[in-house]
């Protein structure tokens, strides 16, 4: 099935304060090492204490702490097999751009943040996963690979083409030379990834921000941000009738600021299809911050900023979505293979008005947090956040009208 966002042809990536700094000079290794420098090489208390000062998160969509992370991956490491790094730049989520723009004007910033890392952690291996869905984001990481003399050997993987391909689980399997799909574990990849062993895995926007980090300190990272949230974060804006775009913005920036004003006043998705719907006059008080955030319900996850427009029904878009989020399941555990298609169906229901929110309720409650993966869960945020900040167009379709559009807005057979 076809995302109702489409993988984008192509991308308009902004310039912006610090991982795309520069980007007008191209994306070359000369370029790159003319701009930042050599590789430099760090023991891993220094890396350690570079990522954690600042408090680096990953930008994978958990905004897991990097240092956690990577202390766990030393501590098993200290103790078993050699570690483990990869650079998850697979980027399922079709409403999403900003690894393909660093892919297509940052490679080296995002290899030298894992080859750093795997210098640190005396890995000899760093597994690059390339997007099935995106050729030129592709074919660019390949190019850069190609210019590359590392003292740590650089593997090329490419992702299926399918939404749960670049969950964690589902890379390790794919690396480790089995389907590219999730399975039950119940240890992080930092404890067991690849083959087993202790595997430091992050998407290539976390990639980026080590290697400014490893090359520029953590003075240099301060200037952008606040003092309790230091640094900057890449946002993929999709708005009607124009090109995706990706913007590097600092924390703290008003969300409301990467969005025209035509939008005024019409619902966003915040963080993607495992996202959150926001009314507008929440999105106008955002301010771009992962606790900030969170703490009003509307998580940055992938940084992802879909604006349909106000034309579009929201609870329309939520349907089609939860299809194509049904149909890309592992379909490897019950939550996911009987329980997203029936969530599915019963948003069908509420979209023309014969059915409500408590069959939704229902199954919503069956399949969160009982699956192999975070897929339903994704998916029973999406849909939960729908009912709760658009209550008046689920009331609308249940009198057989919709506030977006005025007649019953009813999906294509």
């Amino acid at each position: 099935m076809r995302p109702p966002v489409p993988f984008p042809d192509q991308i308009r990536v902004h310039p912006g304060p610090a991982l795309l700094s520069g980007i007008e000079r191209g994306p070359s290794l000369a370029a790159h090492r003319s701009q930042h420098g050599a590789v430099p090489r760090l023991d891993s208390a220094a890396l350690t204490d570079v990522v954690s000062s600042v408090g680096l998160r990953g930008r994978g969509g958990a905004a897991f702490p990097f240092g956690i992370k990577l202390g766990a991956v030393l501590d098993r490491a200290g103790r078993t097999r050699r570690p483990v790094v990869v650079v998850n730049a697979s980027e399922g989520e079709p409403a999403s751009s900003k690894d393909s723009a660093l892919a297509l004007t940052r490679p080296h910033l995002v290899i030298d943040g894992a080859v750093a890392s795997a210098v640190a952690l005396r890995a000899q291996e760093v597994h690059i996963v390339l997007p099935g869905d995106r050729p030129p984001a592709a074919a660019a990481l390949r190019r850069a690979i190609a210019e590359r003399d590392d003292p740590v050997e650089l593997i090329e993987h490419t992702a299926a083409r399918r939404f749960v391909a670049g969950q964690s689980k589902a890379v390790s399997e794919l690396i480790s030379g089995r389907p590219n799909l999730p399975v039950t574990s119940w240890q992080p990849e930092a404890t067991s990834g690849v083959g087993g062993r202790p595997t430091l895995l992050s998407n290539a926007e976390t990639w980026a921000h080590v290697g400014l980090l490893v090359h520029h300190g953590t003075a240099a990272y301060r200037r952008f941000g606040t003092s309790a949230e230091p640094g900057t974060a890449l946002l993929s804006v999709t708005t009607p009738g124009a090109v995706p775009s990706v913007h590097e913005v600092e924390y703290a920036t008003r969300m409301r600021d990467v969005l025209p004003t035509t939008l005024a006043g019409a619902p966003v998705l915040i963080g993607g299809f495992h996202g959150s719907w926001a009314t507008w006059d929440t999105v106008a008080s955002l301010r771009v911050s992962v606790p900030g955030m969170r703490s009003l319900g509307v998580a940055l996850g992938a940084g992802v900023v879909h604006a349909p427009g106000h034309g579009t029904c929201p609870l329309a878009l939520t349907v089609r979505i939860t299809d194509y989020l049904a149909s890309q399941s592992a379909g490897r555990c019950g939550p996911c293979l009987n329980g997203l298609p029936a969530l599915a169906l019963a948003l069908h229901l509420v979209l023309d008005g014969s059915g409500g929110r408590d069959r939704v309720e229902e199954l919503a409650t069956l399949v969160v947090r009982r699956g192999a993966c975070a897929h339903p869960d994704g998916t029973v945020r999406l849909v939960r956040s729908l009912f709760t900040a658009l209550p008046g167009e689920v009331s609308a379709h249940a009198t057989g009208g919709c506030v977006a559009t005025g007649p019953m807005e009813r999906l294509a057979s």
